[in-house]
């Protein structure tokens, strides 16, 4: 699940050497004194510049954390107006920063999703909260989703979800030209599956995302989903007398926003109405298990405008994880036929007899190739490819004493292919995470971030993820469309294709 506030970074540029980034390697040198901010090395703020607006780097800022790391070394600095940002890209100094952490990490102090709240007067949710209402919200949730079992509990609701995504790619077969079995698109389809998926957890209603005729309203909030994380990385990009001079994308941020807000508030009020009139009468206990989770939330008597924060940012960071990963996933799969051969064998196993059946989510969890799949395509491809933070006291990174207050951009991209860690890193290897490889630094693949700000939709991302995998591999064999040309990852906020996967799915 995205977690797209935490990728504050966005400056990245070309610098001087080519160090070796090794787990086991210690950057600080204790001989001598820790060096300050103004000692790191880093571009000069024209040519940085340059490279964001001239050369098209707003749009591959991922692969300016590995030149950058290449050219400067593991930690640099980069100024943009008044802000300057430390860029830290090797695992042993990720692990050394996020160690300090205090029991309230904050990210980026600028957040245009933070300033539409404000603008708007709307309740923050965890993806924008900070401090003691981020904590208060985070101990709140964390139990709903977090623990492996509560995840687990939503397999059932799930499991409806999955079995219509397969109908659906069946119909979404042969549109248009090339082959009768070719799916125009997968990542649009997988968006309307991350959708309807997440709202049937959150709301515990279906939203017709994945019938022949979607809902206006449900293609408007999808849309808009991908609209506002173009808009977050141009409004986070540009300066503010910049806004106010070019203000379109503030102001399509805005729009994008009040549409989801809009989407969310229509279904919360329904949810709010239909547990009123199942509550007369009725005990909690008769609930039962697999109550939506907006039902808890009413439960906890959060404020209205609490829980439509929380329920419109979460049905945001439902879609992109799952539906990006899942894309790539398929995409990885159908180059590398051997690998989707062994692990079609290791899911039919599973299976036991009968193509229909649905292994429970306790028996795909313990599939080490699929989980080994789900590794390598999120090391690959990272839904946020930069988390940041900014930390509440003086830290040590490396030779580094980086002041309370600086904003702080970890490279994951970078760090997830690093050679030191990872042999031929940009190659889809999941045997790498059964033993074949010498295990690389815990901190090197981080796609759901680390401690206290880790996703906390991770348990149901991986499920949902494990869930679709199975059932689309069980159904059909995944090709590559004729002819294609390799994709390649874009920046844009999170880690996206840079055009559409179109893969053919021929019936088993």
């Amino acid at each position: 699940m995205t977690q797209a506030l935490k990728f504050a970074a966005r400056v990245f540029h070309r610098v001087r050497c080519t160090p070796e980034l090794s787990a086991s390697r210690d950057y600080r040198n204790y001989d001598s004194a820790p060096r300050r901010l103004a000692d790191i090395p880093g571009p000069s703020t024209p040519s940085f510049l340059a490279e964001l607006f001239c050369k098209g780097g707003l749009s591959r800022l991922h692969e300016l954390q590995v030149q950058g790391a290449a050219r400067f070394g593991p930690v640099w600095l980069a100024s943009f107006g008044t802000v300057r940002t430390v860029y830290v890209a090797a695992p042993v100094l990720v692990e050394q920063l996020l160690r300090q952490e205090g029991p309230r990490p904050e990210r980026c102090s600028f957040s245009p999703w933070v300033e539409h709240r404000r603008h708007r007067q709307r309740a923050c949710g965890l993806l924008t909260a900070e401090g003691e209402e981020w904590q208060r919200l985070r101990s709140l949730l964390a139990p709903l989703l977090l623990r492996p079992q509560a995840a687990a509990g939503y397999a059932g609701t799930l499991d409806s979800v999955v079995r219509d995504l397969v109908r659906r790619l069946r119909r979404q077969r042969g549109r248009g030209t090339g082959p009768p079995a070719l799916v125009r698109d997968v990542a649009g389809e997988f968006y309307k599956f991350g959708l309807e998926g997440i709202a049937a957890v959150l709301l515990g209603s279906r939203l017709g995302c994945l019938e022949a005729e979607v809902p206006p309203d449900t293609e408007a909030f999808i849309r808009a989903v991908g609209s506002v994380f173009v808009s977050t990385l141009l409004t986070m990009a540009m300066p503010s007398w910049l806004q106010r001079l070019v203000p379109g994308p503030w102001v399509r941020l805005c729009r994008d926003w009040d549409q989801m807000f809009a989407f969310a508030q229509q279904h919360v009020e329904r949810r709010e109405a239909e547990v009123a009139m199942r509550n007369r009468g009725k005990s909690e206990e008769d609930m039962g298990p697999g109550a939506h989770l907006t039902y808890f939330l009413f439960r906890e008597e959060l404020p209205a405008q609490s829980i439509l924060g929380n329920v419109t940012e979460l049905l945001l960071a439902g879609v992109d994880t799952v539906s990006n990963t899942l894309s790539w996933a398929l995409y990885e799969l159908s180059r590398h036929p051997e690998v989707q051969t062994a692990l079609h064998s290791e899911i039919t196993a599973a299976l036991g007899p009968g193509s229909n059946a649905h292994p429970p989510a306790t028996a795909l969890s313990q599939l080490p190739l699929l989980k080994a799949v789900v590794k390598e395509v999120l090391r690959l491809y990272p839904v946020v490819p930069g988390n940041s933070r900014v930390p509440d006291k003086d830290i040590h990174v490396g030779d580094y004493i980086i002041p309370k207050n600086t904003l702080v951009t970890l490279c994951h991209y970078a760090t997830s292919r690093d050679p030191a860690q990872f042999p031929e890193p940009n190659s889809f290897r999941p045997a790498r995470w059964l033993g074949e490889d010498p295990a690389p630094h815990p901190f090197a693949s981080l796609p759901f971030g680390f401690g206290k700000r880790s996703c906390i939709g991770r348990r149901l991302a991986e499920l949902e993820l494990q869930m679709a995998l199975a059932q689309i591999l069980t159904h059909f064999e995944v090709q590559p469309e004729p002819g294609a040309a390799p994709i390649r990852p874009m920046t844009r906020t999170v880690l996206v294709p840079e055009r559409s996967i179109n893969l053919q799915f021929v019936d088993r």
